[in-house]
């Protein structure tokens, strides 16, 4: 029996981290029998219904402290854990737990982690001391690992792989299309649908105002209807609405909270995919839908250069034109999209066994 802890990002309700949890879950239970798993969530009553593990409180110390010490290996991920741009604490939180995991004597393990951006000296000096001290680190890109050769982190040590979603299951598109047709923005058949997940900061913003101006061409245009999909629902279903709002009913927004398989299957049902969110984007891809990416973070132009898609532009410099040539260009090769991301995902995909292989090793090595 292997007594896993799980610590991430998790029972926020953020579709990304959620499918993260879902696959890693799915594959430590596919490829290593008798696993007992627990995950550090912010909902752990809602983590243990959803995925059928035991899950305690992220934030209570005794909590932690009895976890680690049951446990025999902390596995940190997937997700992008390990950076200070969006919080100085953060990356100090998910460093506390790897290190108090390290000082009682437990195997620790880095699961297809996107590492970075880590910007602050003491920071860098830290990640780089606690991951020199881990058994494995498997990060889910070449970035990541660039950026650990950086900081000092052996380079033997280090495995790339990709973000553990890509492994997701396809669902069927007929949910999808049920959900968009009780949210009031059914898919007709025979007009180009465009799916939009958005990031910002500001409802107000420039970004959010170009956005709009693109939904009002894409429909002079090509007669497209845009549907706005929350993705992290606590943070954008408020810009989604905001969007939809200034232009007077002519784009769709999906205003309830939906599980992972939900919102794959409502991607799966678009005809492009334009995200800032990555794991929109991931999203987009395992459905074989085309994409637009739209970088706000390191993490969104490693992924698209994995598939071999460009990055056009970043939210500081999306506008109207800029988008109307990527567009235009996107659907005249949509098919050429579809094939060669649907070729970069099965070599991507052959090479995430390797978590699990390395987790297998190292705990034989401990019996």
């Amino acid at each position: 029996m292997y007594n896993i802890l799980i610590s991430g990002y998790y029972g926020f309700n953020n579709i990304g981290d959620e499918s993260i949890l879902r696959t890693v879950i799915d594959n430590l239970r596919e490829k290593l029998p008798n696993v007992d798993i627990t995950v550090l969530s912010r909902s752990p009553a809602q983590t243990s219904e959803k995925y059928g593990v035991k899950a305690v409180r992220r934030m209570n110390l005794w909590s932690i402290l009895r976890s680690v010490r049951h446990c025999d290996m902390l596995l940190s991920g997937g997700g992008s854990l390990l950076q200070d741009a969006t919080s100085g604490r953060s990356i100090l939180y998910y460093l506390f737990i790897l290190r108090l995991a390290q000082l009682l004597g437990k195997r620790t393990f880095i699961y297809s982690q996107g590492i970075g951006p880590i910007a602050n000296p003491w920071n860098r000096r830290l990640t780089a001391a606690v991951l020199r001290r881990t058994d494995g680190i498997v990060v889910r890109d070449a970035g990541s690992r660039d950026l650990l050769l950086e900081i000092g982190v052996p380079a033997e040590r280090i495995h790339v792989t990709a973000d553990p979603v890509i492994r997701v299951k396809k669902p069927d598109t007929a949910l999808g299309l049920e959900i968009l047709a009780r949210e009031g923005c059914p898919k007709v058949p025979g007009r180009l649908t465009v799916g939009w997940a958005v990031k910002a900061r500001r409802s107000d913003g420039d970004f959010l105002r170009e956005v709009g101006k693109c939904v009002l061409w894409l429909r002079e245009e090509y007669g497209a209807d845009s549907v706005l999909i929350p993705f992290f629902h606590d943070e954008d279903v408020g810009m989604c609405e905001a969007v939809a709002a200034g232009l007077d009913g002519r784009a769709g927004c999906l205003r309830r909270k939906y599980l992972s398989e939900e919102t794959l299957s409502i991607i799966g049902s678009m005809d492009v995919m334009v995200g800032v969110r990555l794991h929109a984007l991931i999203y987009a891809a395992v459905m074989g839908v085309p994409m637009i990416g739209v970088s706000y973070d390191p993490k969104v132009d490693f992924f698209l250069a994995s598939i071999c898609q460009p990055t056009p532009f970043t939210v500081e410099d999306f506008t109207l034109e800029r988008f109307q040539a990527v567009f235009r260009e996107t659907m005249k090769n949509r098919d050429e999209i579809r094939e060669t991301t649907s070729q970069c995902l099965e070599e991507l995909i052959s090479k995430l066994d390797q978590n699990e292989e390395l987790i297998r090793a190292i705990m034989e090595q401990v019996k």
